[in-house]
C-alpha cells in the first residue's frame, strides 16, 4: 500500500486509451443494439467468409459480419433489410454455392435496439447501487473511524475501472478489427462485475476481521496484511478461471470468441484491480481522513 499512487498512476494509464477511444471513435454496436437481420446458411462444406461477404454485398446488402455457428454452417449479421433483400441473397448465394440452404432468418427492429441499450446501461447503474448498499449493509459492524460505506463506494470504483477497461478495449477493436457489440458482450460486462466485487470482497472481508485483532496498527499496515493472507487465494482463484477461458477461446467457436475475450480482459483487471485499485483507494481514504 506504500507504493499505492504508482498504482493508481498505471491504472489511468491503462483506461485512458480506451476512453480516448470512446469519445472519438464511440462503439461499433451490433445488430441487438442498432436493428438488422441475422441470418444463417448452410453450405454443405466450408467456404471462404470473405468471398461469401463479398457476393452478399453484391445483392445490395450491407454485412456487419459473418461468424461460423458450425464447420459448414454461417451466420451473417446485416443492416435493416426487407424480404426483397432477403430473396435476393438467397437468390445470389445459390447460383455462386448450388447446395447453400438457408436456416434461420430473424428480424430485430431498431426499437428492440434501443430498448436494449437502455437496459443494459439500467443493469449497471442497478447492481453498482445493489453493490454498495450490500457492502454498506454487511460491513456495517466495522471498527470505526473505518465506514462500511467507503468499502461500498471504494469497490464499485474499482469495478467501474474493469467495465471502463473491457468497454473502451473494445471501442478500440471495433474501430480496428470491426468487432461489433451484442448482448454478449453487455452479458461478459455484468459477469466481470461479479467476479470483480467477489474478489474484492475477499480483501475486504480479512481487513474487517484484522481491524479488531490489531487496534494497535495503522489501518495502512492491517490492509497490507490482509493482502499478504488473501493474495494466493485471489490469484488461484483468479488462475482457474482464466485456464478455463483460454480453453474455450482455443476451441469454442466464433460465436462466443469476442464474447471469451471480453470476460478474460475483465477477470485479469479485476483480479488487479481488487488488490491495486480498490484496497488502495480505501487505505488513501482512510489515510486523508487520519485513521
Amino acid at each position: 500500500m506504500g507504493k499505492k499512487w504508482w498504482f493508481f498512476i498505471l491504472s489511468t494509464i491503462i483506461i485512458i486509451p480506451g476512453i480516448i477511444s470512446l469519445f472519438v471513435y464511440g462503439l461499433n454496436l451490433g445488430i441487438d443494439f442498432t436493428g438488422g437481420a441475422l441470418l444463417e446458411y448452410n453450405f454443405q462444406q466450408p467456404v471462404d467468409k470473405e468471398q461469401l461477404k463479398e457476393n452478399i454485398k453484391s445483392a445490395n446488402v450491407d454485412v456487419s459480419v459473418i461468424t461460423n455457428s458450425g464447420p459448414s454452417t454461417y451466420i451473417v449479421k446485416t443492416k435493416p433489410i426487407n424480404q426483397n433483400q432477403i430473396n435476393k441473397i438467397k437468390e445470389v448465394l445459390s447460383q455462386k454455392y448450388p447446395k447453400v440452404s438457408e436456416e434461420r432468418v430473424e428480424n430485430i427492429g431498431p426499437s428492440i435496439g434501443a430498448e436494449t441499450t437502455k437496459n443494459a446501461f439500467i443493469a449497471v447503474v442497478v447492481a453498482s447501487i445493489m453493490i454498495i448498499l450490500y457492502l454498506a449493509i454487511s460491513f456495517r459492524k466495522v471498527p470505526k473511524p473505518a465506514s462500511s460505506w467507503r468499502f461500498g463506494i471504494t469497490a464499485v470504483a474499482a469495478l467501474l475501472h474493469d467495465v471502463l477497461l473491457v468497454v473502451g478495449v473494445f471501442s478500440i477493436l471495433g474501430h480496428f478489427l470491426n468487432v461489433e457489440i451484442d448482448v454478449l458482450f453487455v452479458t461478459a460486462i455484468l459477469t466481470v462485475i461479479g467476479f470483480s466485487v467477489h474478489d474484492t470482497i475477499v480483501v475486504f472481508d480479512r481487513i474487517r476481521e484484522n481491524l479488531p485483532k490489531n487496534l494497535s496498527k495503522s489501518f495502512t499496515e492491517i490492509a497490507n496484511i490482509s493482502i499478504t493472507q488473501t493474495l494466493a487465494r485471489s490469484l488461484n482463484t483468479s488462475l482457474t478461471v482464466i485456464l478455463v477461458l483460454l480453453a474455450m477461446l482455443l476451441f469454442g467457436g466464433d460465436s462466443i470468441r469476442w464474447f471469451i475475450v471480453a470476460l478474460l480482459i475483465g477477470i485479469i483487471s479485476g483480479t488487479y484491480s481488487s488488490i491495486f485499485n480498490a484496497t488502495a483507494l480505501l487505505v488513501a481514504w482512510e489515510e486523508k481522513l487520519g485513521h
